[in-house]
């Protein structure tokens, strides 16, 4: 997962290791558990309304 993305935008490791650290100098170690939580409660949420909307659609036909 991490690689396709890495492909897509054209990152290097080099260019991660710099976003994270800024994400920790912006954020701090406390805040970024709380962040992806959200993060993932987001995804989930997502990916739930897209499978409904997919059963709907499936119901249709």
């Amino acid at each position: 997962m991490i690689l396709s993305i890495m492909l897509i935008f054209g990152l290097g490791a080099t260019e991660l290791i710099l976003i994270t650290l800024v994400i920790l100098l912006l954020f701090g170690g406390k805040k970024i558990p709380e962040l992806m939580r959200g993060l993932g409660k987001g995804i989930k949420s997502f990916k739930d309304g897209t499978s409904g909307i997919e059963e709907e659609i499936n119901n249709i036909n």
